[in-house]
């Protein structure tokens, strides 16, 4: 049955940086559709807020760690280990976002961005490996999802070059990450979201809605929903033959990158 490809019931995740955004959009419809939810945080206190919503629905336990930090990295997957001897689903999605102009651009908003955004990715997915691979099978493996962007395939207009940067390594990692751990029953994939409603593209969206709504072939922002289908999607039956890939989520913004212009 199609419902059964698409079950999630039973399986344990952790989501990072879940507590607001894509990843709070990606547990909520972990949790409604019956996993076992994990939300890491760099704030303790909006962490377990949003656990405790989202526990209206099911299982959220929240874990309160800043992944800038490799110390942290080491003590959340010592976190799961303490709790789990197998972990399902890992979507590495905490992240930050940095602008300036390229003339003053500093080594912290750099050094900043590649801890959270890549490094991060990286270690946390070596730690939980023995996890995950306890929880994968030849029919149904293990899953990591990682959270890229399109800006990480194109060209953003904001000065944002370590952010853009990071994300188009998320998507290479992602790829290399794939060919090695398919053998470990892991398939590795990402998501590249294009203009979602989240805090780090709010001050954006304040000034320029209607510009960037009408960048966007379909036509609006893109909506909590349309996140989770892909999210569920690399994490059920319905893909277990799909590894190495970089799924866009942007209502067609990649499709038309070459059309802005007309001919």
């Amino acid at each position: 049955m199609v419902s059964q490809l698409f079950d999630i019931s039973g399986k344990t995740a952790l989501v990072t940086g879940g507590s607001r955004g894509i990843g709070l959009m990606i547990a909520r419809g972990f949790v409604q559709n019956g996993a076992k939810v994990y939300i890491s945080s760099r704030k303790a206190e909006a962490c377990e807020r949003a656990a405790a919503g989202l526990s209206k629905y099911g299982t959220c336990i929240p874990l309160a760690h800043d992944l800038g930090s490799m110390a942290e990295v080491k003590a959340l997957a010592e976190d799961i280990k303490a709790r789990e001897k197998k972990l399902d689903i890992l979507v590495n999605n905490a992240g930050a976002a940095w602008a300036e102009p390229f003339e003053t651009f500093s080594e912290e908003g750099w050094d900043k961005l590649m801890n959270v955004n890549l490094k991060a990715i990286f270690f946390l997915s070596q730690a939980l490996l023995p996890e995950l691979k306890a929880a994968g099978t030849a029919d149904d493996p293990a899953r990591i999802v990682n959270i890229g962007s399109i800006d990480g395939i194109l060209q953003p207009q904001l000065e944002s070059y370590a952010y853009s940067a990071s994300k188009a390594a998320v998507h290479h990692l992602t790829h290399h990450l794939a060919k090695h751990l398919a053998r470990d029953q892991i398939n590795v994939n990402a998501i590249a979201p294009g203009p979602f409603e989240t805090k780090m593209l709010a001050p954006v969206l304040a000034t320029a809605r209607k510009a960037i709504e009408s960048s966007v072939p379909r036509g609006r922002i893109g909506e909590d929903d349309d996140m989770i289908g892909a999210a569920i999607f690399f994490c059920s039956r319905a893909s277990s033959f799909i590894t190495g890939q970089v799924l866009a989520v942007d209502g067609g913004i990649m499709a038309a990158a070459y059309m802005q212009q007309p001919l």
